[in-house]
């Protein structure tokens, strides 16, 4: 994602998936995070022993049913997970939890099944594994989020870093309400929702939860062609293409991360394979990678050539490309062709031929776009630096 150029507006994450939320936010360093989870992990395998807990799925009745089903039950059950209008997880000691869902279908709940689990998560339960987790929390630096990110806890937006280390430990003792926090984005003005990540749970509980949203799941690097599809920026409003050449390319192109001239590893040459992740060659200090598996078709940047894309409202600044052509069903690979492309400003933003997916507001930012004429292509314009 973040190769392509594209950055979310806002962030969610169930359950341990806030951690992964807070660190695509920034508010969260990945090695921090990592040692994190690990904590919260090994806290919480003490905290199931004992007391020993479960938790089920009551679906088919609303949230007040439920939470009024746990409350007549003489016993420890809580509501643990809000996750989509008419399905709720309950959680708590065994015979509780099954008093809590015989109650639930006496309400009219369709179906109560049990949940294959270890513990009686988001409730009272996990309070053992609290104080372990905080103080790995409080050793742990955490920082003000880059734009949204609503929180399991209150399903509310929150700023700062000490709210979040709150957050954090607070929710393992917490149901995760994970329909108030789609709600929330929605009320923000969210309409395009992304699951990153494998499964296409959390896509289901959009669907349930918010009718209207535009909803996508990316479990592949396949499935970066559907959303880049869905992130292109739509036709004018006299239905033509915006000013300027196109760059038509039907292969994939790794990007330069930054300006320079561009070495390529010694050895590497086209036809070779390569895996997701290779070392392709370095600009100065800067390594670059491939994001991509596949045979390396061709260099669009020779060795030690800096590549210059000149633009209309800014001057460029080297943009070298290298292009695989991967096994996803593209057509066989065509000649690549760079022009130097045309842009106007329109509203504030850059706007050229092709489809700006988005323009980084960095001191230097990489255009990744999609052309019009190629719905399963995609290329790279070159990188601009934003006034």
């Amino acid at each position: 994602m973040a190769r392509l150029g594209i950055d979310a507006a806002g962030h969610a994450g169930h359950s341990l998936g806030e951690y992964s939320a807070l660190t695509a936010a920034g508010a969260l360093d990945f090695s921090d995070a990592v040692a994190l989870v690990v904590e919260r992990g090994e806290a919480m395998q003490v905290a199931v022993e004992d007391p020993v807990g479960t938790m089920a799925a009551v679906l088919g009745l609303d949230d007040g049913g439920v939470e009024e089903a746990c409350a007549e039950v003489d016993g420890p059950v809580w509501v643990a997970n809000y996750n989509a209008p008419g399905q709720v997880v309950i959680a708590g000691a065994p015979d509780a939890v099954s008093i809590a869902g015989d109650a639930a279908k006496a309400r009219g709940a369709k179906r109560v099944a049990g949940l294959e689990v270890s513990g009686a998560f988001h409730t009272p339960f996990m309070s053992p594994a609290r104080d372990r987790l905080g103080e790995a929390i409080d050793r742990t630096e955490v920082r003000a989020p880059d734009g949204v990110v609503v929180a399991n806890v209150d399903g509310g937006i929150h700023t700062s870093p000490a709210t979040w280390r709150a957050l954090m430990n607070a929710q393992l003792c917490s149901p995760v309400r994970w329909s108030q926090t789609l709600q929330t984005l929605a009320d923000e003005g969210f309409t395009t929702f992304v699951e990153l990540g494998p499964g296409s749970v959390l896509t289901g509980l959009a669907k349930r939860t918010l009718k209207g949203a535009q909803r996508l799941t990316v479990n592949t690097p396949g499935d970066l062609d559907t959303l880049l599809d869905a992130l292109a920026a739509p036709p004018d409003e006299d239905g033509g293409s915006p000013e300027g050449e196109h760059l038509f390319a039907t292969d994939r192109m790794v990007v330069s991360p930054c300006a320079g001239l561009f070495t390529p590893v010694p050895g590497l040459e086209p036809g070779h394979q390569v895996d997701a992740g290779a070392l392709l060659g370095h600009i100065g200090a800067e390594e670059v990678h491939s994001p991509f598996a596949g045979e390396l078709m061709g260099w669009l940047a020779v060795e030690t050539e800096k590549e210059q894309l000149s633009f209309g409202v800014d001057s460029g600044v080297s943009a070298t490309a290298i292009r695989t052509d991967v096994a996803t069903g593209y057509p066989p690979a065509q000649p690549a062709r760079a022009r130097k492309l045309r842009a106007r400003r329109v509203n504030g933003t850059c706007r050229c031929a092709c489809e700006v997916v988005r323009c980084r507001s960095a001191s230097s930012a990489t255009l990744i776009c999609r052309t019009r004429a190629t719905s399963s292509s995609w290329s790279t314009l070159g990188t601009t630096t934003p006034p």
